[in-house]
């Protein structure tokens, strides 16, 4: 008897990519040994201390801790999950308004629709600084713009990520000044803070273009042969035009209502620069917006209710796959083998050469991104055991500092544990299985220039030291 299956005939579906490395990490638990490191309180966060890794009894998750570690998974995302709703519900309440869609027809029919291709290209940099300047998380509130934008433009959703997810998340990684990786790695390193920031400029501003390049080159392509958009068969209902580009305009409530957006924005960035906001203070922030939005713009209790609800629906199926990417993360840090992983990466190492040693690290990192995806976190657990390491090895600190950035940074934009990336693909709505048929080959060639990059400062034995 044969038995007939379409299972593996097309590129897994987002749930059961996540579902396959769901049982692929606790298939580990039963494979890799325990460990630990011991860990010394410094400004208050736990670092790494070198050279305390030991074995401790296994604790490897069997099938039902497997599944109960699903709604604990939802239980640590908590946090994520809420911001994806409360950007739904706000972008749900502007786009009632038409504010959000009267706003980007009056841009575009002021620069003028020729200039489509630059817009493209534009606004993948402007996204990219936002990463650089702004963070990650704190960018959220953008991406849906960027769809509106897309769709007005004549390209697709995978576009609108593309410019938007894609330039976030590559302005981040490869930051000069990201906090989270090069200025918790200086600490670390007791290096001037955001040293060596010209090499790092150059490399985010190499992988931007090169993204920018792609987003070009694939905007061209569906506007050429619509057949060859990658997200035809999504739902794209709130965030097209209705009208003819020439009959767009922004009334005087248009206008209330984008400076209500605005004010809440700059608020939510002083706060968050100020006083350190993170993800519950900035929903917060959005849900205020979404109200007195609302009401400027004449909606009564019962179709703000209705929108809210509508909006839900709308973002939730991203913010299910939040919560369930988490699981992951659980599933690791339950068995202890986190630490497992990163010292046995560290120790296979030794014995490169500088060069190789450089490539390793960076390709270490990688790994332990889909282990470790918070850039801070990542950095305490291992650069305490890298830089010495890399010392062994003749790399400087901040070469070691910069392998570190370029695998965890890069590594992101194809990392299915990173909450934030995949909020934000929610809300453009296109599932991880689409985003990594698009996105892999711009991976491997930011990879590649950011490799070429990493090699010089070996050649050059970049310092301070």
């Amino acid at each position: 008897m044969k038995f007939k299956t379409n299972l593996f005939k097309e590129f897994p579906h987002s749930i059961v990519l996540l579902f396959f490395i769901i049982i692929l990490a606790t298939l580990c638990t039963h494979i890799i040994p325990a460990g630990t490191f011991d860990r010394e309180l410094i400004d208050g966060r736990l670092r790494v201390i070198a050279g305390t890794y030991h074995v401790i009894p296994s604790s490897p998750l069997g099938l039902m801790e497997m599944f109960i570690a699903m709604p604990k998974g939802f239980k640590v995302a908590i946090e994520v999950i809420w911001v994806v709703l409360a950007i739904g519900i706000m972008f749900g309440v502007l786009e009632k308004s038409k504010m959000i869609e009267n706003s980007i027809g009056t841009l575009i029919n002021k620069l003028g629709f020729e200039k489509r291709f630059f817009i493209v290209v534009a606004m993948t940099y402007l996204f990219g600084m936002l990463g650089v300047v702004v963070g990650y998380e704190n960018n959220i509130a953008m991406i849906p713009i960027a769809a509106t934008l897309s769709l007005a433009l004549g390209g697709d959703l995978m576009l609108a990520a593309a410019i938007a997810v894609g330039g976030v998340t590559v302005g981040f990684g490869l930051s000069p000044i990201n906090p989270y990786t090069v200025g918790t790695g200086h600490k670390i390193a007791q290096l001037p803070m955001y040293s060596g920031a010209l090499l790092r400029s150059l490399l985010c501003f190499s992988a931007l273009s090169v993204l920018a390049y792609f987003n070009l080159r694939y905007f061209r392509s569906i506007i050429n042969d619509p057949s060859k958009s990658k997200t035809r068969d999504l739902d794209q209902s709130g965030f097209g035009l209705t009208k003819e580009l020439s009959n767009y305009s922004m009334n005087f409530r248009d206008q209330m209502i984008l400076m209500i957006f605005l004010i809440g924005l700059g608020s939510m960035l002083f706060g968050v620069f100020q006083f350190h906001w993170y993800l519950n203070q900035i929903s917060s922030v959005f849900l205020m917006i979404s109200i007195v939005a609302g009401l400027a713009a004449g909606m009564n209790g019962k179709v703000i209710g209705e929108t809210i609800l509508k909006s839900i629906s709308t973002v939730a199926p991203g913010a299910f796959m939040v919560g369930f990417a988490a699981t992951i993360k659980v599933i690791l840090e339950e068995a202890h083998i986190g630490d497992t992983i990163a010292y046995e990466l560290s120790e296979s190492l030794m014995g490169l050469s500088q060069y190789g040693a450089a490539f390793g690290m960076s390709i270490a990192q990688t790994i332990i991104n889909f282990v470790i995806p918070s850039g801070s976190g990542q950095a305490l657990a291992t650069l305490p055991i890298m830089i010495p390491t890399g010392e062994l090895l003749g790399l400087t600190r901040q070469t070691t500092i910069w392998a570190f950035q370029i695998g965890d940074g890069v590594s992101n934009l194809i990392n299915p544990t990173m909450g934030g990336l995949i909020a934000m693909l929610s809300l453009c709505r296109v599932s991880f299985d689409k985003w990594i048929k698009f996105i892999f080959p711009v991976t491997l060639v930011i990879f590649l220039i950011s490799w070429i990059f990493l090699l010089i400062g070996v050649y050059i034995n970049w310092g301070p030291f």
